[in-house]
């Protein structure tokens, strides 16, 4: 089962635990989305980049998957394969898309231009740049409705984008209608990316950092906006995202992904309770915690690895603090490391009951030597 589809933590009032990627699990609703086994290559001067490596994951009607990892992971290009955006020098070299069972990678440009803004559709990272600055906000809503709704009048498409905009909390949607994205701060032009996203009500919403740059309690009002979004449409949600406090506040079930595989997949509320690998929890010992003024933070020594010339074995055996001979030649596959929970590591079995200030607190001497500067730094 996959484990960011499962019902173990769950509250009695949630909706049906999300299935695995590669099979369903009787009585569950069929997946909205499944990836399965792609593959995502760009071709560069230093070599070929394998974004994205076999990354697998499902998505259930009604559910809020979280997608977390640091920049260069692979979480938005899988995203953008999802809606055939990839372009050269980029090229999906292997494994599926489907969307409710149809292949979207067998697609044209066409057909997939037809499911964009209509069955899926995606909120950017920055709206500043998403929205096209000569057209007014309420012209490009417009545009996104009559682009699927040809019978749609001016008259009626302008209409409801003033109710899109009242929706989504635009003050003053009447006016705000005409205006232009420069005219809006950064909150608005999100507010006006989502009005954008759920005008034609899509199966499925992928918001992509929908919080990046915003303050906190803007930042607040966005997540309850894409909570009330899926309320309203019940559409499945993908929160692409490196904030653990958004997956916490919002996301059901959690991808955890590094050097563009998945390293974790569980229900948020046993992810948190327990992690299985020590990315997770290095990512974990690296959020404040509440009432700890007086405790340092502590961080994931080193930095991504090069895509480009990625090391063998475990993709994080350079940075790990556990990392043993076998970590270095063997990947580990993604494995159940507990019901309903899979982890990609080796001694996945070693970290029940572990926290991160355990492997975290101080990073060992084995491997701030592997790690230019690191002894200076600690």
């Amino acid at each position: 089962m996959n484990a960011a589809h499962t019902s173990d933590g769950r509250a009695p009032s949630a909706r049906p635990a999300p299935s695995d990627a590669r099979a369903v699990d009787f009585g569950d609703p069929p997946p909205i989305l499944e990836i399965r086994d792609l593959v995502v290559e760009f071709a560069g001067d230093e070599g070929t980049v394998r974004a994205v490596d076999g990354v697998a994951y499902s998505v259930l009607p009604g559910e809020i998957l979280g997608v977390v990892g640091e920049s260069g992971s692979g979480k938005s290009v899988t995203a953008m394969s999802v809606l055939g955006l990839i372009r050269r020098p980029g090229r999906i070299v292997g494994g599926e898309i489907r969307l409710h069972g149809r292949d979207l990678l067998g697609l044209t440009h066409r057909q997939l231009r037809e499911i964009r803004g209509n069955q899926v559709a995606m909120i950017f990272q920055d709206p500043m740049t998403a929205l096209n600055p000569v057209m007014t906000v309420g012209a490009q809503i417009m545009e996104a409705l009559r682009l699927h709704d040809k019978k749609m009048s001016r008259v009626a498409a302008r209409e409801r984008a003033v109710e899109l905009l009242t929706s989504v909390g635009v003050p003053h949607p009447q006016v705000r209608v005409g205006q232009y994205p420069h005219e809006f701060s950064g909150g608005m032009r999100q507010r006006a990316m989502i009005a954008i996203a759920v005008a034609n009500r899509p199966e499925l919403l992928i918001a992509d950092e929908p919080t990046t740059a915003l303050d906190v309690t803007v930042q607040a009002q966005v997540l309850d906006l894409l909570r009330d979004a899926r309320d309203a449409t019940g559409a499945a949600t993908v929160i692409i995202t490196h904030d653990l406090g958004v997956v916490a506040e919002l996301a059901d079930s959690v991808v955890v992904m590094y050097a563009g595989r998945v390293v974790e997949q569980a229900a948020v509320s046993a992810l948190f309770a327990g992690p299985r690998h020590p990315y997770t929890l290095g990512l974990l010992a690296s959020v404040p915690a509440s009432g700890g003024e007086d405790d340092d933070l502590a961080s994931i020594p080193g930095t991504p690895p090069d895509m480009a010339h990625p090391p063998a074995g475990c993709a994080f055996h350079p940075r790990c603090p556990i990392a043993r001979d076998r970590c270095r030649t063997e990947r580990p596959p993604l494995v159940e490391a507990a019901p309903g929970h899979r982890s990609a590591c080796h001694y996945a079995d070693e970290l029940a009951g572990a926290t991160a200030q355990d492997l975290y607190a101080t990073v060992p001497d084995a491997i701030a030597d592997t790690i230019p500067d690191m002894k200076e730094a600690l």
